[in-house]
């Protein structure tokens, strides 16, 4: 079993350095898929609402046989709840789903600026932390006059902030944002959807100088840049090495060159947080 290093979050709190992104695993298989990771040494599980899958993730944990305590488990609010009485109900409801009393992070999925209930739905986290529901709580998406906006009216800062970063899609932009302000970026889709990134030559060159594969390369670039990669890998094998990427360390002109594989058009679905109507 592999231990991984945490990363202290701006309320105290420790969060795996590399978690399992949990997108499209679902029912029985799912639940076992996740009990393999688990078993690899993943306490860092990522699931949301409209993942279908909060009870395939529930079931994994209990069937594991380790304390609640040993993981850190993050879900996620729909937009479709963010008013705040639905948004107080909706975390209340995942709980139930997935047979805990708390989550470790909660996050709100997307900030849906058009619709503009993210501020109450900001403060239904706030209360629900306060009751005990929730350990740190988060964003997802938010851009930087979402989390001013957050900040003023409320006074609390998010923990972490959940967005797409990649090679094709670094974010450069939002990891410094969040710094500034003190937050934890989490990457979805750290090595991108497709297996395009997977077979640039750079990051196939530096498998080779450095005995890991790919998918090593790409998280490696992540924890160095101080963002936790959140991959998700039904493979066995890719689920272990996913997390074997804490033995070696990429040079600073390396760090440059996969940094300057960016492209305007990389996101995966196009998805700008200012325009992005969130799926119900």
């Amino acid at each position: 079993m592999i231990d991984v290093p945490a990363v202290t979050l701006n309320d105290g709190s420790l969060m795996p350095a590399v978690g399992l992104g949990t997108f499209q695993v679902r029912g029985g298989q799912g639940v076992n898929q996740i009990l393999a990771a688990i078993q690899d040494g993943y306490r860092g599980l990522d699931t949301a609402t409209n993942y279908d899958n909060e009870g395939a993730v529930g079931a994994a944990i209990r069937r594991s046989g380790l304390r609640r305590s040993a993981f850190f488990v993050t879900s996620k609010l729909p937009g479709k709840y963010h008013q705040y009485a639905d948004a107080t109900m909706a975390i209340q409801e995942s709980l139930y789903r997935m047979g805990l009393d708390y989550f470790d992070l909660f996050l709100i999925h997307w900030p849906l600026p058009k619709r503009d209930h993210y501020v109450e739905a900001w403060q239904a986290l706030i209360d629900a932390q306060r009751r005990g529901l929730i350990r740190s709580i988060g964003v997802s998406n938010f851009e930087p006059e979402h989390l001013d906006r957050l900040i003023t009216e409320t006074g609390v800062t998010p923990a972490v902030n959940q967005v797409e970063a990649h090679p094709y899609w670094n974010n450069q932009r939002m990891l410094t944002a969040d710094q500034q302000r003190g937050i934890v970026t989490e990457a979805w889709s750290p090595l991108g959807r497709g297996s395009a990134a997977l077979q640039e030559p750079l990051v196939q060159k530096l498998a080779k100088k450095y005995e890991k594969n790919v998918g090593q390369i790409i998280l490696r670039w992540h924890v160095q840049r101080g963002i936790v990669p959140i991959p998700k890998a039904s493979n066995l094998q890719h689920q272990r090495s996913n997390l074997q990427v804490f033995d070696f360390n990429l040079t600073p002109e390396e760090m440059k060159a996969l940094n300057d594989l960016n492209r305007a058009d990389g996101r995966v679905d196009g998805q700008d947080p200012n325009e992005y109507e969130e799926f119900d």
